[in-house]
């Protein structure tokens, strides 16, 4: 990319020189092709099978390890698929050390599923606090696994602080860069190893495709994860990875717009009496606001909020919405609503629930691209009914 795409709209468009060489279109090509005819015998081009590689993906790739300022990106079916393939770098029976509150289904991918198949060892830790992480790293430890923004408290933590403690102890670092996006923060600049995505969010942005990715700075990691996403195969689809590259061109643009809604629902919602509490890191009444500011050029796109009510009031409120859709779901252009508790990390028992900070008056809200005004309204009216 040229070195004069410096602003994010721009690097949206051009990042991973993404236009077709063959023909120059703009946008690349989708390569449906599973095997790739070699020149000779013994003689092997960039492409083989596309299991091992596919000129759609490579362009998608390469797009997001730019975004990133990583050397390597590597796409997966679905961004459970990208954090299963970290798991596979661990030794069985290695112990991890894990963001308290992280994503529900990343809590039962190592809770439940490599805790039985893996033999993995997980401690969920409030990774705001520092002595607690490195208290909780013990010899064994592989793996320091961190959510900014966590979903759904949207905690946000010290990547860089918590890199170097991990470093120091031999640990490997991992982000779920997931909510904030490549804009929102760069996690490998400030010291992480791996990068991943839920790319079906805001990167895909228009809540048509599943996507995930894992994006290094470090050739010898990069060369591990060709090996576990070659020999595993979980890897992302030729036209999925057009669609994900889609999404990316407009993801500057929209970010703008979903955090612009963000900002006046959650200003309004302080005010309202029926709310408890409302989380967003650019909130001044955030904890970890200036952390937020400090570490991240946006501060993402969903807004958390507590109600004055219980859950048969949650359900009065979301049955009375008009343009919110209740779905399981974030980052798209449509606004949506979700109660983690019976959505998201409805996997969880209620204790585990308690322990994490996710209680049953706990609504997510991920605003999408509609006018403010709008969806205002459609909360007032909503609320007026509980």
């Amino acid at each position: 990319m040229s070195k004069s795409a410096k602003h994010p709209e721009t690097q949206c468009i051009h990042a991973g020189d993404t236009i077709d060489p063959l023909t120059g279109a703009v946008m690349p090509a989708i390569y449906p092709s599973s095997t790739y005819k070699q020149e000779a015998f013994g003689v092997w081009g960039d492409y083989a099978y596309s299991r091992n590689a596919n000129p759609t993906r490579a362009a998608l790739e390469r797009c997001v390890a730019e975004l990133e300022g990583g050397t390597n990106a590597f796409a997966f079916a679905s961004g459970m698929a990208a954090s299963s393939a970290v798991l596979e770098l661990l030794p069985a029976g290695s112990h991890v050390v894990a963001s308290r509150g992280m994503y529900g289904g990343s809590f039962r991918l190592f809770n439940r599923v490599r805790r039985h198949s893996q033999g993995l060892e997980t401690d969920f830790v409030d990774c705001s606090d520092l002595a607690a992480v490195e208290a909780a790293i013990k010899p064994d430890t592989k793996l320091l696994w961190l959510e900014s923004p966590v979903n759904p408290t949207l905690q946000v933590v010290d990547i860089e602080a918590l890199a170097a403690i991990g470093h120091k102890l031999g640990v490997l670092v991992v982000v779920d860069n997931t909510f904030a996006t490549p804009l929102g923060q760069q996690p490998l600049l400030l010291g992480a190893d791996i990068v991943m995505h839920s790319c079906t969010k805001w990167m895909g942005g228009h809540s048509d495709t599943l996507g995930g990715i894992l994006v290094v700075k470090e050739e010898k990691l990069a060369a591990e994860l060709q090996l576990v996403s070659n020999a595993t195969g979980g890897v992302l689809s030729p036209f999925e990875s057009y669609l994900l590259l889609r999404g990316i061109k407009t993801l500057a643009l929209r970010l703008n717009q979903h955090q612009s809604n963000c900002f006046a629902i959650a200003r309004w919602l302080e005010k309202h009496p029926r709310v408890q509490e409302v989380r967003y890191p650019g909130l001044e009444s955030h904890p970890q606001h200036e952390l937020a500011k400090r570490q991240m050029n946006h501060f993402g796109a969903v807004v958390t909020f507590l109600i004055d009510g219980n859950k048969d009031d949650v359900a009065i409120l979301f049955n009375s919405l008009e343009i919110f859709s209740i779905a399981e779901g974030l980052g798209g252009v449509e606004s949506m609503i979700g109660h983690p508790p019976t959505m998201s990390h409805n996997s969880m028992l209620p204790e585990e629930r308690k322990f994490l900070g996710i209680p049953d008056s706990m609504i997510r809200l991920s605003p999408g691209i509609e006018n403010s005004n709008d969806l205002i309204a459609d909360l007032e009216q909503a609320f007026a009914r509980i």
